[in-house]
């Protein structure tokens, strides 16, 4: 897989959470994913397809970023993971892929976004419908842990 089709969702999320919930996010070194289990305890998961490349993304967070997010975004918090925050995981998810979808066009890449699926709890799962490697990266902030998958097959 490219990093040209990596980039564009960290220079997205990175932007998403300064902007929305003034969360900054330290990214570290990205590597090879070989299994299905998040790692963390919130995902969103949103397919992507087009002319050239079919895709998925996938972004998860621990509890306690999530609720922290929830806090900065919508001025609650949450004792626990609940409808409300993973309609925001999903929202969250649909405005990164949105930002690296424009990035990727300005590069001659369209694809069509699917609707996010949003999935909790302790050693979930994310399944991507590519063959292409899982590539992950782990962010690091004040209030805990991310990661993006990314999963690309071109066409």
């Amino acid at each position: 897989m490219k990093v040209e089709f990596i980039n564009p969702f960290l220079s997205s999320l990175i932007n998403v959470l300064a902007t929305m919930a003034q969360t900054e996010l330290t990214p570290g070194k990205p590597k090879i994913k070989k299994d299905e289990v998040a790692q963390g305890d919130v995902s969103g998961l949103i397919g992507m397809v087009g002319p050239q490349t079919k895709g998925s993304f996938s972004i998860t967070f621990d509890e306690s970023l999530a609720l922290a997010i929830m806090e900065r975004m919508l001025g609650e918090r949450p004792d626990t993971i609940n409808e409300e925050v993973t309609d925001m995981v999903g929202e969250i998810t649909n405005m990164v892929t949105g930002g690296a979808k424009n990035l990727l066009g300005e590069k001659g890449y369209e694809f069509e976004m699917a609707t996010p699926i949003v999935v909790s709890g302790k050693n979930h799962t994310i399944t991507h419908q590519c063959e292409g490697a899982k590539i992950i990266m782990p962010f690091t902030s004040a209030d805990g842990s991310a990661s993006i998958e990314v999963s690309f097959d071109t066409l």
